[in-house]
């Protein structure tokens, strides 16, 4: 007898960006000289300051369960940090703490959706998206963008794409994987689509928050539109901004129903996240961020070079991005150059003749793209883009 696995296993695929990455990885260990333009992660290290928190909580014994949605003293920092920076208050039973944003998402998904539900998702978009829509039997529904339209959607689209059955609506700015960022005007505009449909829940992903340089401030939704406050979530984390993806701590702000929703999916799958990572999570925004201006100084300075020189290779054109650490070049021309039939075999070119790692367009949703992830030194981008033109010439 052959065990099987659930019905929905069937809808949903491995993330992609893992997948390159596990290659790389293998690579690695067969002796190649791999540079990796894969990886969502920045090459910083944890600031000291962070890491001492974390040091002297598990000296002082820190190292019991929390409560389910995050300590009191780290959801008081979330509170202020939003207060703060966005001109947003919530109570604490309007914030929940998890195991990094990724998981946040995750139970907005698994405590709004109802099976059938649709979940507008702008393309490109990151990978798990739809896949988290899927497992919580939802219906993904894409909207296009293209380096065009500096991949962002407009308010028509977005009225043309709401139904009767549309109850989440996903938008990461700045994005992964464009570095599109939405100025506060578009904002109003999509809020005043939205306003017309208070059905609509709102998943505001600002992860990439403070890796930002566009001409206009950052500015996110709620902030935008105070109006929508009841029907948005606005989610942030450490992973980025302090270059904390392993401490994996995600937060939420958003409507107190919805957030007990989130909580009470939380409370059966990780209970609370790890006790030490919020304390270091505290330090992290209650402390001084010159770190984070610093890191971003640097991600703006390789942001300028890499487009440069993805401009100067034949068959890319490469939009200059107003954040996050990606850039994502259309190369259709290079594939009817190379005689290539989509961007997967490019990806494949370039990975088993530059010895290039990165990741193709088609699992964003947009076919004809790869994204380039600049978390790594200027050496390794000027080595890769080498290796590159070297390959495409």
């Amino acid at each position: 007898m052959s065990l099987t696995v659930s019905e929905r296993m069937g809808r949903v695929m491995p993330s992609a960006t893992s997948a390159v990455l596990g290659l790389a990885a293998r690579l690695r260990e067969e002796g190649k000289d791999v540079i990796s333009l894969g990886a969502g992660e920045p090459d910083f290290d944890t600031p000291d300051h962070i890491k001492e928190a974390a040091i002297r909580a598990i000296h002082d014994g820190q190292t019991k369960y929390t409560a389910i949605d995050g300590t009191t003293t780290l959801k008081q920092a979330i509170q202020r940090k939003f207060e703060r920076e966005n001109s947003l208050n919530y109570g604490l039973n309007e914030i929940l703490v998890s195991v990094g944003a990724k998981h946040t998402l995750f139970n907005l998904c698994m405590g709004v959706l109802s099976a059938g539900d649709e979940a507008i998702i702008p393309a490109p978009s990151w990978v798990s998206y739809p896949d988290m829509v899927r497992v919580a039997d939802g219906v993904p529904v894409s909207i296009d963008t293209g380096i065009d339209s500096d991949f962002k959607i407009q308010p028509q689209q977005l009225e043309g794409a709401i139904t009767k059955r549309t109850r989440l609506l996903f938008l990461n700015s700045p994005s992964n994987p464009t570095g599109s960022c939405y100025t506060r005007k578009e904002l109003e505009a999509i809020g005043e689509v939205l306003l017309r449909h208070p059905q609509v829940v709102v998943a505001a992903d600002d992860i990439y928050e403070h890796i930002h340089w566009g001409a206009d401030p950052f500015c996110s939704l709620a902030t935008a539109v105070p109006e929508l406050k009841n029907q948005v979530v606005t989610i942030n984390g450490v992973s980025k901004c302090y270059a904390m993806t392993g401490w994996r701590i995600g937060y939420a702000g958003g409507p107190a129903e919805v957030i007990k929703a989130m909580k009470t999916i939380q409370s059966q799958c990780t209970s609370n996240p790890c006790s030490i990572s919020q304390v270091a999570a505290t330090a992290a925004l209650d402390g001084d961020q010159t770190c984070v201006r610093e890191m971003n100084k640097a991600y703006k300075s390789r942001s300028d070079y890499i487009v440069d020189a993805l401009n100067g290779i034949p068959g890319f054109e490469c939009r200059r991005g107003e954040g996050a650490f990606y850039a994502y070049p259309r190369v259709t021309q290079a594939l009817t150059a190379k005689g290539l039939k989509n961007d997967v075999e490019l990806v494949e070119l370039l990975l088993n003749e530059a010895i290039v790692v990165m990741v193709p367009g088609s699992p964003f949703g947009t076919p004809g793209y790869v994204r380039i992830s600049f978390a790594c030194s200027i050496d390794e981008l000027k080595e890769a883009v080498k290796r590159i033109r070297k390959v495409l010439a």
